[in-house]
């Protein structure tokens, strides 16, 4: 007599830290139908309470979360797990963001929009791809300024009047420079 063994499917487990509800939502149906069991959550408590009983093998983490930002969620994330492959996903991507993200243990870092196929592409991501050439493209003022922001916003934590304090400025002037370039 024959025996047939089935090849036992492995299910993938996805964390999504998104304080969006229609992105997660959407993004949960699309992972879900690729054959990840997926959890959603909308900042880092939630998160923190997930992580007490889940070990995700992936993570989507949005940078600007309505309760803070996204980079203290990677840290815990990859505090919990190293092998947990994290992509941070932004609406607001700048060069300081993305350097901290990879520091505190994400895989990747996207850009919004951004679908699924990205997504999954960045999880599988594991080297460093030495044929993308530099850009010839000159920085403007107006770049490194909001690049020098930004970078503050992120030593901050954040905190508009600490950032406006580091840069030498008044807290309305970086107010309404943030208002005209939003920020995670």
């Amino acid at each position: 007599m024959e025996t047939i063994e089935l090849e036992e499917d492995i299910l993938r487990t996805l964390l999504i830290v998104e304080d969006d509800a229609s992105f997660a939502k959407a993004l949960r149906r699309s992972f879900e139908r690729r054959g990840y069991e997926v959890h959603a959550c909308a900042g880092l408590e939630e998160m923190r309470e997930l992580l007490q009983t889940l070990d995700p093998d992936y993570a989507v983490v949005d940078l600007k979360l309505a309760t803070g930002s996204g980079l203290e969620c990677v840290k815990e994330l990859h505090e919990a797990d190293e092998e947990t492959r994290i992509v941070v996903l932004t609406g607001f991507a700048s060069i300081a963001t993305a350097v901290e993200a990879i520091k505190l243990g994400a895989c990747h870092y996207l850009a919004k929009p951004s679908n699924t196929d990205d997504i999954e592409a960045a999880f599988d991501r594991t080297e460093g791809d030495t044929s993308i050439a530099p850009t010839v493209r000159t920085t403007s003022i107006k770049n490194l300024e909001w690049e020098r922001i930004h970078e503050t916003l992120v030593e901050t934590n954040f905190n508009i009047s600490e950032t406006a304090r580091r840069l030498g400025m008044h807290r309305r002037t970086l107010a309404r420079k943030l208002e005209k370039k939003r920020v995670p």
